[in-house]
């Protein structure tokens, strides 16, 4: 089944003395998510933003791998911000830039961020396991802000269990959707289709979809007229 936490720290994992949480699906998914990103970003320099963050954990190894962009983690959850802060400051990586406070579903998130000293321009947002544990309004803020922040040549990059033409890619998917939706019925798996739609009201455009283990995928959107 899918890796699921709706706020790492609660989830009786230990919390270091530094704040420093660990994801364990950290240890299992980062290789895999790595190598695709190092070709979606292949000779990409500039700034990069993952939303949602989590402990930190991937984007220290994103930044380890990547010295050429700089990269801005950003959380909602306070313990989070915390964790991201402390292996920041653990890795004394100059390419990690602090963490931000960003709600999604707050209309104003891109220009709230870019008057505090955030970038004007993105190579690329990345987001892993939020659309699928958070209401609709969060997805619809990550793509228009996603959409009015990247430059021309910027992509959108989701990792995370996804539905395929309606339909559940492996019976542990469907069972972690059906969990999610009694937890809170704002959540849930979301579709492929559902998202390229999403996309195009906002001219970005699903241009790939990548296998991932444990039926996982990585969706690649760029701007609407962009290969």
């Amino acid at each position: 089944m899918a890796d699921y936490v709706v706020e790492f720290g609660k989830n009786g994992r230990p919390v270091e003395s530094d704040g420093r949480l660990d994801a364990a699906a950290f240890h299992r998914n980062q290789q895999a998510i790595r190598e695709v990103l190092a070709r979606l970003l292949h000779g990409a320099t500039g700034d990069v933003l993952e939303a949602g963050s989590g402990t930190g954990q991937h984007v220290v190894a994103f930044a380890r791998q990547h010295p050429e962009i700089i990269w801005w983690p950003s959380d909602i959850h306070p313990q989070h911000l915390s964790s991201i802060a402390a292996w920041r400051a653990e890795a004394r990586l100059a390419n990690i830039r602090e963490p931000r406070r960003i709600d999604l579903a707050d209309p104003a998130w891109p220009a709230g961020m870019v008057s505090d000293g955030g970038p004007e321009t993105l190579a690329a947002v990345f987001s892993a396991n939020v659309v699928h544990i958070a209401p609709w309004p969060v997805a619809q803020g990550l793509f228009a802000g996603a959409a009015r922040l990247l430059r021309p040549d910027g992509r959108l990059i989701l990792y995370g269990p996804f539905k395929q033409g309606g339909a559940h890619t492996a019976p542990s998917n469907a069972a972690f959707d059906a969990s999610l939706r009694a937890a809170n019925p704002e959540w849930g798996v979301r579709d492929v289709g559902e998202l390229e739609q999403l996309g195009r009201s906002v001219g970005l455009r699903l241009v790939e979809t990548a296998p991932m283990p444990a039926n996982n995928l990585i969706l690649c959107f760029a701007r609407s007229g962009e290969s």
